[in-house]
């Protein structure tokens, strides 16, 4: 009884504390979901059985929800600058995270969720690309924890790694929006930086995050579709796009052509963030000592590799005048 109130407990303090104490907002989805981990690693999940059924569903409403505040329009035309080299960035880090998941002998799943988490948007790419690869619950802990684990470091050192190369505020806002994965990350470390760092890095991170979309549906459609396809020895590929993805286009539509909905999407997305914080506590805590052991630590060095390559690749690109950062 006490582990269940204790659970529940912290379920509950992983929605209210980021929703009404904003300095717990840029660590809450990696403490979340490293609790999870620790907690069903050290005292065992009191709901598994509830918890494996519902954390799809609820990562589904949340990216729904997400959709609520955002106008595709307006990102869509602020981020052009940046498009061509988010397209490269996700291109690359997709083919290379396959390659090294390929090389380090990892389950598939679990090396397209890191990938996409360090390619494009962290918690959420993997949130939106777990139900379309019909992920296990210990991959979609592993690779975000290891995501969540990255997104600390780089807010922490890339202000540091930035002023000592002497980037100006439009190449760190590149950098940041290019190189760190999760958009709170990105906008943390570019406050630190500076007014137009902070403009650009967010601009740019939400055009990257726009890959969510297209990038999904072909994991859905020519990964995922592939694997069941070998599973039933069925010669025919089916298209079936996950309900989530054309709700996020129907929700972020019906908010950009129907201003007077705003308001209101605006108060869904702040909520479905932090309904995603807690699903992501969840998702931790489906995570055993066994599949832990059965997992080990190969996702870790896969997603460090992936992410030191592209991290560094784009400070050298952006150092030696290959990106063009002037908006």
């Amino acid at each position: 009884m006490f582990r269940k109130i204790c659970f529940i407990i912290l379920a509950f303090a992983f929605f209210l504390v980021p929703w009404l104490w904003s300095p717990a907002r840029d660590w809450a989805s990696g403490i979340a979901v490293i609790a999870g981990i620790v907690f069903a690693v050290c005292w065992g999940n009191p709901f598994s059985k509830y918890t494996a059924k519902i954390t799809s569903p609820l990562l589904g409403a949340s990216i729904v929800g997400m959709g609520c505040g955002m106008n595709l329009i307006k990102v869509l035309y602020a981020g052009a600058s940046g498009f061509f080299y988010t397209f490269i960035g996700i291109a690359a880090g997709i083919g290379l995270g396959a390659l090294f998941g390929k090389l380090l002998k990892m389950p598939k799943n679990a090396t397209f969720l890191v990938s996409v988490g360090t390619s494009i948007c962290g918690g959420s790419a993997i949130a939106a690309a777990a139900p379309a690869l019909k992920a296990k619950a210990h991959e979609v802990a592993m690779a975000s924890a290891t995501v969540f684990a990255l997104n600390a470091v780089a807010l922490l050192i890339f202000p540091v790694i930035g002023r000592a190369l002497g980037f100006d505020e439009n190449q760190f806002g590149f950098w940041a929006a290019l190189a760190i994965h999760d958009t709170s990350s990105v906008v943390g470390a570019c406050f630190q930086y500076g007014e137009k760092a902070l403009e650009i890095g967010t601009v740019v991170k939400l055009a990257r995050a726009l890959w969510i979309v297209p990038v999904t549906l072909f994991l859905s459609w020519f990964i995922a579709d592939k694997n069941s396809e070998s599973e039933r020895d069925d010669r025919k590929l089916k298209f079936r796009v996950p309900w989530f993805i054309p709700g996020f286009l129907i929700a972020a539509a019906l908010v950009t052509w129907l201003p007077f909905l705003q308001g209101a999407g605006g108060c869904v997305k702040e909520i479905s963030k932090y309904l995603m914080v807690v699903t992501l506590f969840l998702i931790g805590a489906n995570l055993s000592r066994e599949k832990l052991k059965e997992l080990g630590m190969r996702p870790v060095i896969h997603g460090v590799i992936l992410w030191l390559i592209l991290g560094i690749s784009w400070c050298a690109a952006i150092r030696l005048g290959f990106v063009n950062c002037s908006m």
